[in-house]
């Protein structure tokens, strides 16, 4: 029997789902956890019981990072869905919620504003939101946090164990509907934290409950206040229900002369946000906005700023000067070459191995973009210790190295599929950077000496044993196709140094 071009279409979306999710190590009731679905839920796509819905396909892109496969997959699948036949055969039109009923909670337009004022950041937040469920809603989670130091995790904690953020500072308060229909929300203490809250918002007030029912919209919009003293200089969305278009904006003085710029992180990757700010100034305010439609879930929209006037707040973080006079953080020049930051998931991932020699040519894609991105770094930077950069640290989750010796003229050392076999039981405790934590150097501890069985492109695998600095460099590479930083093998005690006040910059590591 002949199968018609939307059930091949199907047929390789189905295929593309199951492939990724064996790569990612997931079985059927993980994934279906993991997207917010009913636990047979994928086995049903799988096994073509269920037809793969937008929301499915999203959902499923997001958590497995496929690179666009299954979206694409899924988009060839559903044109030809909707192009086929005459109209008597066609599929019901998409429903005007654009998820099918059981998904629950839909966020069709979230706006969230933050306003300097005074000595003190006012952030709103309004959603329109859809019950694409079955039950009604009565409560809607509420994350507050703040990080006055965001590059500095420990100073920030101190600050905020000494200084903590308080619901009487903040006034807290929430609507959910519009105009005279509005309808005040009490709200319910989950998490009180230091440096973080969690309210329930209840469609509740003294007047009695308005649950939101399936089928049914309401906006809901809530606002706080937090002192500069307590809001580092970053407003960070994360999208942790389907969401349709997310805006953020930002309002400052003008006379702060601000710099806005943005990041997004996902469970690839991260990278500067793909679409560009837009900036308006009106009666003396610096207003930046920024929109996305049908942002990804788990997705992270990260607006970071910098106040260059001499009447701006500062946030008592040091800027260096970098490349061109102008003042930038040594984190932001490795983000702009394209290197992901400390806080990325792909970070904290194991690296997956490749397939050789079938993946051949992708292993050297890799590693010749490693190469690519060593060339820029050398413009920015003396890495007179040597340097190494691991395939997460630009975005691509497989187990590929290359580190260039502290001695010039050698050639740079590409390991594939490396691990450790062996290592001396002699050890030294030197200061170790990371292109991905820039900013700061710590005091790290590892083996004179390493042996590492990596494989060629070819397939055959090969031991090469590395000492000293090279011992240290490949070690911190391979950390990190393990999801491993150099921070977690600092002793408990120790403490991070700013770059700024790092002395030993331009020096080798002494032995």
């Amino acid at each position: 029997m002949t199968t018609s071009p939307v059930e091949r279409a199907a047929d390789q979306f189905v295929t593309a789902l199951a492939q990724w999710r064996v790569e990612r190590g997931m079985t059927k009731k993980q994934l279906a956890a993991r997207m917010g679905f009913d636990p047979s839920y994928v086995s049903h796509v799988e096994g073509r019981r269920h037809k793969p819905t937008e929301d499915f396909a999203r959902r499923a892109e997001a958590v497995l990072a496929a690179g666009g496969v299954i979206w694409q997959r899924f988009q060839e699948y559903d044109e030809l869905r909707h192009a086929r036949g005459p109209a008597l055969h066609r599929d019901p039109p998409v429903p005007v919620q654009w998820m099918p009923p059981g998904t629950g909670l839909i966020v069709e337009q979230e706006i969230a504003e933050l306003t300097y004022t005074n000595g003190a950041y006012r952030c709103r937040i309004r959603r329109a939101l859809y019950n694409a469920g079955v039950e009604p809603v009565t409560r809607y989670l509420v994350k507050i946090a703040v990080d006055r130091y965001p590059h500095d995790p420990a100073g920030s904690n101190r600050h905020h164990r000494q200084h903590p953020l308080s619901f009487d500072e903040m006034d807290l308060r929430a609507v959910a509907g519009e105009g005279e229909a509005a309808e005040p929300m009490h709200w319910r203490l989950k998490l009180d934290r230091d440096a973080a809250k969690e309210v329930w918002l209840l469609f509740a007030n003294d007047h009695g409950q308005f649950p939101l029912y399936p089928g049914q919209r309401t906006t809901i919009e809530y606002a706080y206040t937090v002192g500069e003293e307590k809001w580092g200089q970053w407003f960070q969305r994360a999208v942790r229900l389907p969401t349709r278009n997310l805006t953020v904006r930002l309002d400052f003085p003008v006379e702060f002369e601000p710099q806005v710029w943005g990041v997004e992180t996902s469970l690839a990757a991260e990278v500067p946000v793909r679409t560009p700010l837009e900036r308006r100034d009106d009666d003396r305010r610096a207003v930046f906005e920024w929109s996305t439609d049908a942002p990804l879930l788990n997705a992270r929209y990260r607006l970071e700023w910098r106040f260059r006037g001499e009447s701006a707040p500062r946030n008592g973080t040091t800027l260096k000067t970098g490349v061109n006079g102008h003042s930038l953080r040594a984190s932001h020049r490795m983000r702009g070459i394209g290197i992901v930051q400390r806080g990325s998931d792909l970070l904290r991932q194991r690296a997956r191995h490749f397939q050789l020699p079938r993946e051949e040519s992708g292993a050297r894609e890799a590693v010749a973009a490693l190469r690519v991105t060593l060339d820029r770094l050398e413009d920015v930077h003396d890495f007179s210790k040597g340097v190494g950069l691991a395939a997460p640290q630009i975005g691509l989750a497989v187990a590929a190295i290359v580190v260039r010796p502290p001695e010039r003229g050698f050639d740079p050392v590409v390991l594939l599929n490396p691990r450790v076999v062996d290592e001396s039981a002699e050890t030294d405790e030197q200061y170790e950077g990371c292109l991905s934590f820039f900013d700061y150097r710590g005091l790290v501890p590892r083996p004179l000496r390493v042996d590492v069985e990596h494989a060629r492109y070819d397939g055959t695998r090969v031991i090469t044993s590395f000492e000293l600095a090279m011992a240290r460099l490949v070690s911190h590479e391979i950390d990190h196709l393990e999801g491993r930083l150099y921070v977690d093998r600092m002793a408990p005690d120790a403490t991070l140094v700013p770059v700024e006040e790092y002395r030993q910059t331009g020096q080798p590591w002494a032995y």
